[in-house]
């Protein structure tokens, strides 16, 4: 068997994934190599030929792709910080511009000893997970009320564990309920909440309508439902100087944080743009 050009099979399956509508299909063509050769996609230049197998293999994920399956569910993981987390069929594929309201997460407890964490709707943990793996000495706890994102998020914390970070804490619940957690009322560092806010007649991508769990996606009052729950949990768990960030719709760049500066015990509130600009995830800090 003739080896071939591995440029030539990404190149080609960039043409595909273009032709479907994908929004990377440069980097998603890149992406699915890289998995089937079992390689970081930086290396793939170190790979100039390949063989016909390969090709054919790249060729069934990048079909897969064109359908819209998402990027993460046929490599089966998707990045979080310095970590992955395994995602698939009923959970949430948690996205790359979450990653920018963990790195104001991670900088608010910086330089405190033993902080408290909670990540509300933690979905397949991705959140509770990256903090814990950035601070072993961390005490995280998260929580969210759908029993198939539980189940991720409980394989996902066991696999985090068996690495050597520090265990989180799991927890089935609903944030709107105000004894939640109560424990802990006036006693954490940091809370961070990736909610359910989409408003519920948005329309999205096919990669979110046909296999994000809508329960996940969607929420009602236009987006704000879960938000107001998350933002009265924040206010009640935090202590003084404590930091809350919530991840937001990018229409509701203005009523978040007329939310959160609603209650008088949150300040400082501020409104975070995302990768491409648009408001995305709005902070603020326990006075």
């Amino acid at each position: 068997m003739k080896r071939q050009p591995l440029r030539l099979a990404i190149i080609e399956a960039t043409r595909i994934l273009e032709r479907a509508g994908v929004a990377s299909p440069r980097t998603d063509a890149e992406l699915i190599a890289a998995h089937v050769l079992g390689v970081e996609r930086s290396r793939l230049p170190l790979v100039p030929l390949v063989d016909p197998p390969v090709v054919e293999a790249i060729g069934q994920l990048v079909n897969q792709r064109a359908k819209r399956v998402p990027l993460q569910h046929l490599t089966g993981w998707a990045p979080m910080g310095r970590i992955t987390v395994d995602v698939g069929a009923g959970v949430f594929v948690p996205r790359p511009e979450t990653e920018l309201l963990l790195e104001w997460g991670l900088s608010i407890i910086e330089g405190r000893q033993y902080p408290v964490v909670v990540d509300l709707c933690t979905g397949s943990g991705a959140l509770a997970l990256a903090v814990a793996h950035e601070r072993p000495d961390a005490v995280v706890y998260a929580v969210d009320i759908d029993p198939q994102a539980l189940a991720w998020a409980r394989h996902n914390a066991e696999a985090r564990a068996a690495a050597g970070d520090t265990a989180i804490r799991l927890y089935s619940g609903d944030i709107a309920d105000g004894s939640m957690f109560a424990e802990l009322d006036g006693l954490v560092d940091l809370v961070l909440c990736n909610p359910p806010y989409v408003p519920p007649s948005t329309e999205v991508p096919p990669e979110v309508a046909d296999f994000d769990p809508p329960q996940a996606v969607f929420a009602q009052e236009g987006g704000l439902e879960v938000i107001r729950y998350a933002v009265a949990a924040g206010a009640r768990l935090l202590k003084p100087t404590g930091g809350l960030a919530i991840e937001h719709d990018d229409t509701h760049g203005s009523v978040v944080p007329e939310l959160i500066a609603g209650r008088r015990v949150l300040s400082d509130v501020r409104c975070h743009p995302d990768l491409t600009g648009r408001p995305r995830f709005t902070t603020a800090r326990r006075g």
